[in-house]
Protein backbone atom coordinates (compact mmCIF):
# COMPACT_ATOMS: atom_id res chain seq x y z
CA UNK A 1 0.00 0.00 0.00
CA UNK A 2 1.66 3.58 -1.00
CA UNK A 3 1.97 6.36 1.31
CA UNK A 4 -0.50 7.96 -0.45
CA UNK A 5 -3.33 5.35 0.05
CA UNK A 6 -2.37 5.39 3.90
CA UNK A 7 -2.47 9.11 4.44
CA UNK A 8 -5.99 9.14 1.81
CA UNK A 9 -7.32 6.51 4.86
CA UNK A 10 -6.13 8.14 7.69
CA UNK A 11 -7.68 11.44 6.93
CA UNK A 12 -11.31 9.80 5.93
CA UNK A 13 -11.34 8.16 9.43
CA UNK A 14 -10.36 11.50 10.68
CA UNK A 15 -13.25 13.16 9.43
CA UNK A 16 -15.41 10.36 10.02
CA UNK A 17 -14.03 10.55 13.56
CA UNK A 18 -14.88 14.13 13.86
CA UNK A 19 -18.38 14.38 12.02
CA UNK A 20 -19.26 11.83 14.76
CA UNK A 21 -17.68 13.94 17.66
CA UNK A 22 -19.54 16.80 16.69
CA UNK A 23 -22.62 15.63 15.41
CA UNK A 24 -23.11 14.20 19.23
CA UNK A 25 -22.73 17.50 21.29
CA UNK A 26 -25.18 19.23 22.92
CA UNK A 27 -24.61 22.47 24.31
CA UNK A 28 -25.17 23.33 28.50
CA UNK A 29 -24.50 26.98 29.61
CA UNK A 30 -22.74 28.41 32.43
CA UNK A 31 -22.92 31.98 34.16
CA UNK A 32 -21.25 33.30 37.21
CA UNK A 33 -19.50 35.44 38.84
CA UNK A 34 -15.65 35.15 37.86
CA UNK A 35 -14.39 38.25 38.32
CA UNK A 36 -15.92 40.99 41.00
CA UNK A 37 -15.85 40.64 45.05
CA UNK A 38 -17.35 37.08 44.77
CA UNK A 39 -15.24 35.72 42.47
CA UNK A 40 -14.64 32.56 44.32
CA UNK A 41 -18.47 31.72 44.16
CA UNK A 42 -18.02 31.78 40.23
CA UNK A 43 -14.83 29.49 40.43
CA UNK A 44 -16.51 27.49 42.42
CA UNK A 45 -19.82 27.10 41.07
CA UNK A 46 -17.51 26.42 37.09
CA UNK A 47 -15.76 23.82 38.96
CA UNK A 48 -19.29 21.84 40.17
CA UNK A 49 -20.79 21.90 36.82
CA UNK A 50 -17.22 20.95 34.68
CA UNK A 51 -16.66 18.05 37.33
CA UNK A 52 -20.33 16.82 36.69
CA UNK A 53 -20.21 16.72 32.83
CA UNK A 54 -16.68 15.69 32.78
CA UNK A 55 -18.08 12.70 34.63
CA UNK A 56 -20.87 11.92 32.09
CA UNK A 57 -18.70 12.45 29.25
CA UNK A 58 -15.76 10.13 30.18
CA UNK A 59 -18.74 7.48 30.71
CA UNK A 60 -19.65 7.69 27.18
CA UNK A 61 -21.94 10.76 27.03
CA UNK A 62 -25.24 10.93 28.34
CA UNK A 63 -28.45 9.16 26.73
CA UNK A 64 -31.05 10.81 25.11
CA UNK A 65 -33.93 9.04 23.55
CA UNK A 66 -31.46 6.28 22.75
CA UNK A 67 -28.71 8.09 21.20
CA UNK A 68 -25.62 9.16 23.40
CA UNK A 69 -24.47 12.67 23.36
CA UNK A 70 -21.55 14.28 24.76
CA UNK A 71 -22.40 17.80 27.13
CA UNK A 72 -19.95 21.17 25.70
CA UNK A 73 -20.35 23.09 28.43
CA UNK A 74 -20.06 26.79 27.53
CA UNK A 75 -19.03 29.36 30.48
CA UNK A 76 -19.41 32.97 30.72
CA UNK A 77 -18.47 35.28 33.69
CA UNK A 78 -21.10 37.23 34.45
CA UNK A 79 -18.79 39.64 36.65
CA UNK A 80 -21.43 39.70 39.17
CA UNK A 81 -23.06 42.43 37.55
CA UNK A 82 -26.42 42.25 36.40
CA UNK A 83 -26.62 43.75 33.16
CA UNK A 84 -23.05 41.42 32.18
CA UNK A 85 -25.47 38.15 32.99
CA UNK A 86 -28.36 39.89 30.70
CA UNK A 87 -25.62 39.37 27.95
CA UNK A 88 -24.26 36.41 28.91
CA UNK A 89 -27.64 34.82 28.70
CA UNK A 90 -28.60 36.27 25.71
CA UNK A 91 -25.41 35.02 24.23
CA UNK A 92 -25.65 31.38 25.18
CA UNK A 93 -29.48 31.80 23.68
CA UNK A 94 -29.06 33.32 20.86
CA UNK A 95 -25.72 32.68 19.21
CA UNK A 96 -24.49 29.23 21.29
CA UNK A 97 -27.99 27.83 21.09
CA UNK A 98 -28.08 26.06 24.86
CA UNK A 99 -30.05 23.61 25.65
CA UNK A 100 -30.18 24.65 29.29
CA UNK A 101 -28.37 27.23 31.55
CA UNK A 102 -26.71 26.82 34.88
CA UNK A 103 -26.82 29.79 36.58
CA UNK A 104 -26.32 32.44 37.83
CA UNK A 105 -24.80 32.59 41.23
CA UNK A 106 -26.03 36.15 42.53
CA UNK A 107 -29.40 36.52 43.07
CA UNK A 108 -29.54 40.04 40.98
CA UNK A 109 -27.49 38.33 38.34
CA UNK A 110 -29.99 35.43 37.95
CA UNK A 111 -32.93 37.82 37.98
CA UNK A 112 -31.36 39.83 35.36
CA UNK A 113 -31.17 37.06 32.90
CA UNK A 114 -33.83 34.73 34.38
CA UNK A 115 -36.36 36.60 31.91
CA UNK A 116 -34.18 36.37 28.98
CA UNK A 117 -34.29 32.37 29.32
CA UNK A 118 -38.09 32.34 30.24
CA UNK A 119 -38.88 34.29 27.12
CA UNK A 120 -36.66 31.71 24.89
CA UNK A 121 -38.09 28.86 26.48
CA UNK A 122 -34.86 27.48 27.88
CA UNK A 123 -35.06 25.38 31.14
CA UNK A 124 -32.38 27.58 33.62
CA UNK A 125 -31.27 26.04 36.94
CA UNK A 126 -29.35 28.33 39.44
CA UNK A 127 -27.53 26.54 42.22
CA UNK A 128 -27.64 29.11 44.53
CA UNK A 129 -29.53 32.13 43.91
CA UNK A 130 -31.89 32.49 47.05
CA UNK A 131 -34.12 35.21 46.24
CA UNK A 132 -37.54 34.47 46.05
CA UNK A 133 -38.42 36.22 42.86
CA UNK A 134 -35.81 34.03 40.67
CA UNK A 135 -38.13 31.45 40.33
CA UNK A 136 -41.30 33.30 40.24
CA UNK A 137 -40.28 35.00 36.82
CA UNK A 138 -41.63 31.59 35.57
CA UNK A 139 -41.83 27.96 34.47
CA UNK A 140 -38.95 27.31 32.85
CA UNK A 141 -36.89 28.92 36.52
CA UNK A 142 -35.54 26.37 38.50
CA UNK A 143 -32.96 26.55 41.73
CA UNK A 144 -31.47 23.75 43.75
CA UNK A 145 -30.67 25.69 46.97
CA UNK A 146 -32.81 26.90 49.40
CA UNK A 147 -34.69 30.63 49.78
CA UNK A 148 -33.94 33.21 51.74
CA UNK A 149 -36.81 32.90 53.76
CA UNK A 150 -36.28 29.80 55.08
CA UNK A 151 -32.15 30.65 55.74
CA UNK A 152 -32.91 33.65 57.31
CA UNK A 153 -35.46 31.67 59.41
CA UNK A 154 -33.09 29.33 60.25
CA UNK A 155 -30.61 31.68 61.28
CA UNK A 156 -32.94 33.60 63.71
CA UNK A 157 -33.82 30.31 65.26
CA UNK A 158 -30.30 29.18 66.12
CA UNK A 159 -29.57 33.03 67.43
CA UNK A 160 -33.11 33.11 69.54
CA UNK A 161 -32.99 29.28 70.23
CA UNK A 162 -29.22 28.21 70.66
CA UNK A 163 -27.20 30.88 71.13
CA UNK A 164 -29.88 32.57 73.32
CA UNK A 165 -29.73 35.63 71.86
CA UNK A 166 -32.73 38.04 72.57
CA UNK A 167 -31.92 41.11 71.22
CA UNK A 168 -30.40 41.42 67.71
CA UNK A 169 -28.98 43.57 65.20
CA UNK A 170 -28.92 43.12 61.15
CA UNK A 171 -26.18 45.06 58.43
CA UNK A 172 -27.21 44.96 55.12
CA UNK A 173 -26.81 46.04 51.19
CA UNK A 174 -29.77 47.71 51.02
CA UNK A 175 -29.32 47.85 47.01
CA UNK A 176 -29.14 43.98 46.64
CA UNK A 177 -32.19 41.82 46.40
CA UNK A 178 -30.33 38.76 48.25
CA UNK A 179 -29.11 40.50 51.11
CA UNK A 180 -32.60 42.83 51.73
CA UNK A 181 -34.60 39.08 51.45
CA UNK A 182 -32.11 37.75 54.07
CA UNK A 183 -32.47 40.42 56.34
CA UNK A 184 -36.23 41.13 56.43
CA UNK A 185 -36.49 36.90 56.63
CA UNK A 186 -34.44 37.41 59.76
CA UNK A 187 -35.58 40.51 61.35
CA UNK A 188 -39.39 39.36 61.20
CA UNK A 189 -38.98 34.94 62.32
CA UNK A 190 -36.48 36.57 65.39
CA UNK A 191 -39.25 38.96 66.49
CA UNK A 192 -41.48 35.97 65.62
CA UNK A 193 -39.66 34.00 68.31
CA UNK A 194 -39.65 36.84 70.99
CA UNK A 195 -36.70 38.57 70.17
CA UNK A 196 -35.96 42.33 69.78
CA UNK A 197 -34.29 43.75 66.95
CA UNK A 198 -32.38 46.62 68.34
CA UNK A 199 -30.73 47.98 65.02
CA UNK A 200 -31.24 47.51 61.30
CA UNK A 201 -28.99 49.03 59.29
CA UNK A 202 -28.42 49.09 56.15
CA UNK A 203 -25.85 50.71 53.07
CA UNK A 204 -26.02 50.89 49.34
CA UNK A 205 -23.56 48.36 46.93
CA UNK A 206 -20.80 46.20 48.63
CA UNK A 207 -18.55 45.91 46.17
CA UNK A 208 -18.33 49.53 46.79
CA UNK A 209 -18.41 49.87 50.26
CA UNK A 210 -15.02 49.32 52.80
CA UNK A 211 -16.32 51.94 55.20
CA UNK A 212 -18.94 50.64 57.55
CA UNK A 213 -18.62 52.48 60.74
CA UNK A 214 -21.42 54.48 61.00
CA UNK A 215 -23.70 51.59 60.44
CA UNK A 216 -21.52 49.47 63.03
CA UNK A 217 -21.67 52.58 65.55
CA UNK A 218 -25.47 52.33 65.65
CA UNK A 219 -25.48 48.98 66.24
CA UNK A 220 -22.49 49.38 69.38
CA UNK A 221 -25.38 52.11 70.76
CA UNK A 222 -27.73 49.52 70.44
CA UNK A 223 -25.79 46.37 72.28
CA UNK A 224 -27.02 43.49 70.73
CA UNK A 225 -26.55 40.31 71.68
CA UNK A 226 -25.98 38.46 68.27
CA UNK A 227 -25.44 40.74 64.63
CA UNK A 228 -26.33 38.97 61.86
CA UNK A 229 -23.48 39.69 58.66
CA UNK A 230 -25.76 39.86 55.83
CA UNK A 231 -23.54 40.31 52.94
CA UNK A 232 -20.99 38.35 51.06
CA UNK A 233 -18.16 37.12 52.51
CA UNK A 234 -15.56 39.74 51.53
CA UNK A 235 -17.48 42.41 52.99
CA UNK A 236 -18.79 40.35 55.82
CA UNK A 237 -15.44 39.50 56.54
CA UNK A 238 -14.69 43.51 56.52
CA UNK A 239 -17.91 44.51 58.96
CA UNK A 240 -16.58 41.93 61.41
CA UNK A 241 -13.32 43.44 62.18
CA UNK A 242 -14.48 46.79 62.13
CA UNK A 243 -16.91 45.37 64.17
CA UNK A 244 -14.24 44.21 66.43
CA UNK A 245 -11.92 47.37 66.11
CA UNK A 246 -14.55 49.55 67.47
CA UNK A 247 -15.34 47.11 70.68
CA UNK A 248 -18.05 45.20 69.54
CA UNK A 249 -17.98 42.00 71.66
CA UNK A 250 -21.38 40.54 70.44
CA UNK A 251 -21.04 36.91 68.33
CA UNK A 252 -21.89 36.95 64.74
CA UNK A 253 -24.02 35.06 62.28
CA UNK A 254 -24.98 35.01 59.32
CA UNK A 255 -25.95 33.20 55.82
CA UNK A 256 -24.32 31.21 53.15
CA UNK A 257 -22.82 34.53 52.12
CA UNK A 258 -20.21 33.50 54.36
CA UNK A 259 -19.52 30.31 52.83
CA UNK A 260 -16.04 30.99 51.01
CA UNK A 261 -12.64 29.58 51.95
CA UNK A 262 -11.35 33.11 52.02
CA UNK A 263 -13.86 34.03 54.49
CA UNK A 264 -12.12 32.79 57.39
CA UNK A 265 -8.88 34.07 56.01
CA UNK A 266 -10.24 37.50 54.98
CA UNK A 267 -11.83 37.78 58.70
CA UNK A 268 -9.24 36.40 60.52
CA UNK A 269 -9.60 36.19 64.76
CA UNK A 270 -12.40 38.83 64.19
CA UNK A 271 -14.46 36.14 62.39
CA UNK A 272 -13.24 32.87 65.01
CA UNK A 273 -16.50 31.45 66.70
CA UNK A 274 -19.03 32.65 64.26
CA UNK A 275 -22.29 30.37 62.94
CA UNK A 276 -23.60 30.32 59.70
CA UNK A 277 -26.71 28.61 57.81
CA UNK A 278 -25.41 26.40 54.88
CA UNK A 279 -26.72 24.25 52.01
CA UNK A 280 -24.58 21.47 53.12
CA UNK A 281 -21.61 19.76 55.37
CA UNK A 282 -18.75 18.19 53.71
CA UNK A 283 -19.24 15.97 57.09
CA UNK A 284 -22.06 14.55 55.81
CA UNK A 285 -21.78 10.93 56.18
CA UNK A 286 -24.03 9.70 53.48
CA UNK A 287 -21.91 7.91 50.55
CA UNK A 288 -22.66 10.37 48.22
CA UNK A 289 -21.29 13.29 49.92
CA UNK A 290 -18.23 11.69 51.03
CA UNK A 291 -17.31 10.47 47.51
CA UNK A 292 -17.99 13.76 45.62
CA UNK A 293 -15.65 15.69 48.60
CA UNK A 294 -13.12 12.86 47.37
CA UNK A 295 -13.27 13.75 43.71
CA UNK A 296 -13.45 17.44 43.91
CA UNK A 297 -10.48 17.61 46.52
CA UNK A 298 -8.93 15.17 44.20
CA UNK A 299 -8.97 17.55 40.97
CA UNK A 300 -9.14 20.94 42.66
CA UNK A 301 -7.44 20.63 45.50
CA UNK A 302 -9.56 21.72 48.08
CA UNK A 303 -12.67 20.55 50.09
CA UNK A 304 -16.00 22.29 47.99
CA UNK A 305 -17.67 24.80 49.04
CA UNK A 306 -21.83 25.39 48.68
CA UNK A 307 -21.26 26.77 45.48
CA UNK A 308 -19.27 24.31 44.13
CA UNK A 309 -21.54 21.04 45.68
CA UNK A 310 -24.90 23.06 44.66
CA UNK A 311 -23.45 23.53 41.16
CA UNK A 312 -22.55 19.76 40.95
CA UNK A 313 -25.90 18.83 41.96
CA UNK A 314 -27.87 21.36 39.39
CA UNK A 315 -25.79 19.74 36.59
CA UNK A 316 -26.31 16.70 38.18
CA UNK A 317 -30.34 17.34 37.55
CA UNK A 318 -29.84 18.92 33.91
CA UNK A 319 -28.19 15.44 32.80
CA UNK A 320 -30.76 13.71 34.58
CA UNK A 321 -33.73 15.80 32.73
CA UNK A 322 -32.47 15.41 29.39
CA UNK A 323 -32.04 11.35 30.24
CA UNK A 324 -35.46 11.03 31.57
CA UNK A 325 -37.24 13.76 28.61
CA UNK A 326 -35.53 11.19 25.98
CA UNK A 327 -35.70 14.50 23.82
CA UNK A 328 -34.13 17.56 22.85
CA UNK A 329 -36.94 19.84 22.84
CA UNK A 330 -36.62 22.32 25.63
CA UNK A 331 -39.92 21.88 26.37
CA UNK A 332 -39.68 18.12 27.50
CA UNK A 333 -36.58 19.24 29.06
CA UNK A 334 -38.50 21.76 31.24
CA UNK A 335 -40.99 18.92 32.08
CA UNK A 336 -38.58 16.68 33.24
CA UNK A 337 -37.11 18.67 35.16
CA UNK A 338 -40.04 20.10 37.08
CA UNK A 339 -40.66 15.99 37.64
CA UNK A 340 -37.48 15.87 39.03
CA UNK A 341 -36.82 13.35 42.41
CA UNK A 342 -32.96 13.12 42.62
CA UNK A 343 -31.00 12.46 45.50
CA UNK A 344 -27.99 14.76 45.31
CA UNK A 345 -25.16 15.81 47.86
CA UNK A 346 -27.07 18.80 49.40
CA UNK A 347 -29.71 16.33 49.76
CA UNK A 348 -32.67 14.89 47.94
CA UNK A 349 -33.85 17.37 45.50
CA UNK A 350 -37.81 17.47 43.83
CA UNK A 351 -39.29 20.78 43.39
CA UNK A 352 -42.62 22.57 44.25
CA UNK A 353 -45.04 24.12 41.87
CA UNK A 354 -42.56 27.21 42.08
CA UNK A 355 -39.34 25.16 41.10
CA UNK A 356 -38.02 25.21 44.68
CA UNK A 357 -36.63 22.65 46.66
CA UNK A 358 -37.91 22.51 49.85
CA UNK A 359 -34.53 21.06 51.92
CA UNK A 360 -32.84 21.04 55.59
CA UNK A 361 -29.97 23.84 56.28
CA UNK A 362 -26.68 22.98 58.07
CA UNK A 363 -24.91 25.59 60.30
CA UNK A 364 -21.33 25.59 60.63
CA UNK A 365 -19.29 27.25 63.39
CA UNK A 366 -15.35 28.88 62.52
CA UNK A 367 -12.80 27.13 64.72
CA UNK A 368 -9.19 28.01 64.05
CA UNK A 369 -9.85 28.79 61.13
CA UNK A 370 -12.45 26.17 59.44
CA UNK A 371 -15.88 25.73 58.94
CA UNK A 372 -17.19 23.08 61.26
CA UNK A 373 -20.56 21.28 61.24
CA UNK A 374 -22.98 21.96 63.88
CA UNK A 375 -26.17 21.22 63.46
CA UNK A 376 -28.57 20.72 61.03
CA UNK A 377 -31.71 22.92 61.55
CA UNK A 378 -35.63 22.86 60.02
CA UNK A 379 -38.00 26.16 61.26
Amino acid sequence: MNKKLVFLIIIAVFLVFTTNVFATLIKIGGVACLTGGAATYGASTKNGCTMAFDAVNAAGGVEIGGNKYLIMYIFEDDQGSAEVAANAFRKLIDQDEVLAIVGSVMSKCTLAGAPIAQDAGVPTISPTSTAVQVTRTGNYIFRACFLDPFQGAVVASFSYNDLNAKTGAVIFDNANDYTKGLAEAFRDSFEKLGGKIVAYESFTDEDKTTDFSAQLTNIKAANPEVIFLDAYYSAAALMAKQARALGITAPFVGADGWDSAQFPILGGEAVEGGHHCNHYSPQDPRPIVQNFVKEYASKYGETPDALATLAYDAALIVIDSLQRAGSLDRAKIRDAMAATNLECVSGQISFDENGDPIKKAAINKIENGQFVFVKFVQP
